[in-house]
């Protein structure tokens, strides 16, 4: 069984593969602070709520966008599944041309999206990634990665607003029914999920144009992401399995 761990700013997303089946898949809060012990701990005791047994996984293939957490959970690996695992990082074979001025300033969550989209959805296609940060990767019909857009997260978007301004309050972000709305929460609302769901419907728009196809297919991921597909005109497909589809490819390109 192949253990499959995204470090992520906000979550940490970790599924158990048993071939190209995805078996079991978690998400956790990602936490800074805590040590690679407090993760041993906590991963056994999901698997145990799942019945498997740390002694189940023989390999495993971590990719992290948060440098403080590697060395942790490197370690946690080698002691608690006696297990060394695979890191998405510069030397990996990705299989794919990156088209990037500096390859390594890449994220490892953006290459992994380009590969997982690919081995599943084929190109040329856009992948947003709509999480703490909001990415747009662009992948041509060889599947290569031709560059992208970085944008901030709804969720930092929301926090800018309320933080800047005195007399707003803090709002769940749910869609409210109107856009033309009647009190300050819905207002808010509206202002924030509708125009986030307009800054992506632009960009893609954009995208395709620059591209010169509008055949593309448009893939979203990330925790916000089934929200705005509601409201988006653009977004073709959800999958919130991407990242973990990914780095199951990376490792059986990587596996010796």
């Amino acid at each position: 069984m192949l253990l499959v761990i995204d470090i992520g700013n906000s979550n940490i997303v970790m599924g158990t593969y048993v071939g190209k089946e995805l078996m079991k898949h978690w998400r956790v809060s990602t936490d800074r602070q805590k040590t690679g012990d407090e993760y041993g701990i906590l991963i056994n005791d999901l698997f145990r709520y799942q019945g498997i047994e740390l002694t189940d996984i023989k390999d495993i293939i971590i990719s992290s966008v948060v440098p403080p957490l590697v060395v942790p959970f490197m370690k946690m690996c080698e002691r608690y599944f006696k297990i060394k695992p695979l890191l998405v990082g510069p030397g990996m074979k990705t299989g794919i041309v990156l088209h990037y001025e500096n390859p390594r300033a890449i994220g490892a969550d953006r290459i992994v999206n380009v590969v997982g989209a690919f081995d599943q959805y084929g190109g040329p296609a856009i992948v947003i990634d709509i999480g703490t940060a909001t990415t747009f990767d662009v992948i041509n019909e060889n599947g290569d990665f031709m560059g992208g857009v970085i944008a901030p997260g709804i969720m930092a978007s929301s926090e800018a607003l309320i933080s800047s301004t005195a007399k707003l309050p803090g709002v769940e972000l749910v869609t409210p029914k109107n856009i033309i709305c009647h009190n300050t929460i819905h207002g808010m609302q509206a202002g924030i999920i509708f125009g986030y769901v307009g800054q992506i419907d632009e960009i893609v728009r954009r995208i395709k144009v620059e591209y010169g196809s509008d055949q593309m297919k448009v893939i979203a991921t990330g925790g916000m992401a089934t929200m705005i597909y509601k409201e988006s005109n653009t977004i073709d497909k959800i999958d919130h399995f991407l990242t973990l589809n990914g780095l199951r490819v990376l490792y059986e390109r990587n596996k010796t």
